[in-house]
């Protein structure tokens, strides 16, 4: 059976520090397409030589997973676990921060000095309780170990993350069965996307205009369907979408900052170790030039 559209919501516009940066779904209860809670779309957006980096300091997280993909530029990843990694164009950084980690994500030095585009796209996705103190976890991949698959008839590509397509299966091992990918689609092509079971969708234009359960869908929209088992989408012009879905986890869902648990007693607890430096630390500095 194929998906219909419950709604087409426009991202709002939500610079950071002068990044041009638009906001489809906000992290608060209300707003979550469980077990999706937030969608940053961080440009694009061109850097003259000597820009100002936006204050993208170290920071901590708990009871969720941040995934990043890197549209253009590249990015530099540090945590309190120890991991570095330099990931770029067409990449993607999955963290876990289940019990809890402090990390950065800034683009190099060299990045600021010279200038360029800078074209990022942030989701954080939940973690059912019985998951959030899991260890922290990260998993950074490049482009090219990244599962394509081609669509028939010349249509475009699906670029796995994680989870399968078609036989293919995504670098990225999720802990709750989470199907990521993005839809790369030439203007006049088409694609039928399997939806499995009541899974909640997530579908994204990141550029481009297509036309799905019979509506349009222009760059910055975030299309939310009934349930289904497929979705067909066809591009009137060529496109990008981050396409995924998951089991939703049903769960209260309680938020306090960089924090997302199910009560604010767990909230408190985060908020405590934090500050008593239970996440382990790091510096600002140390980033590749």
């Amino acid at each position: 059976m194929k998906r219909q559209i419950k709604a087409i919501r426009a991202a709002r516009r939500h610079d950071i520090a002068g990044l041009y940066t638009r906001l489809s779904l906000s992290g608060t209860a209300a707003d979550m397409l469980d077990p999706f809670l937030v969608l940053a779309h961080h440009g694009p957006h061109d850097f003259p030589p000597d820009s100002a980096e936006p204050p993208f300091d170290p920071h901590p997280h708990r009871g969720f997973e941040t995934v990043t993909l890197i549209l253009d530029g590249e990015l530099w990843h540090r945590d309190s676990e120890g991991n570095e990694s330099l990931i770029h164009a067409g990449g993607v950084q999955w963290l876990t921060a289940g019990a809890g980690v402090v990390h950065s994500e800034r683009a190099p030095e060299r990045f600021w000095k010279e200038g360029g585009r800078f074209h990022m796209l942030q989701l954080w996705v939940n973690l059912p309780a019985r998951l959030k103190m899991t260890p922290p976890n990260y998993q950074g991949v490049e482009a090219g170990a990244l599962a394509t698959v081609p669509l028939q008839d010349g249509s475009g590509t699906v670029t796995l993350i994680s989870g399968e397509f078609a036989g293919a299966i995504g670098p990225v091992a999720s802990l709750t069965g989470l199907f990521m990918s993005t839809v790369s689609l030439k203007a006049g092509g088409h694609a039928s996307l399997p939806t499995p079971g009541q899974r909640c969708v997530l579908f994204y234009v990141v550029n481009g205009e297509v036309t799905v359960g019979g509506a349009k869908a222009v760059a910055g929209d975030l299309v939310t369907f009934e349930d289904g088992d497929v979705i067909d989408v066809e591009a009137l012009e060529e496109a990008l979408i981050v396409f995924g879905h998951g089991d939703p986890i049903g769960e209260p869902v309680v938020t306090g900052g960089p924090f997302v648990m199910n009560t604010e007693a767990e909230i408190a607890a985060a908020n405590s170790d934090y500050r008593a430096g239970k996440f382990g630390g790091l510096r600002s500095a140390g980033f590749p030039v």
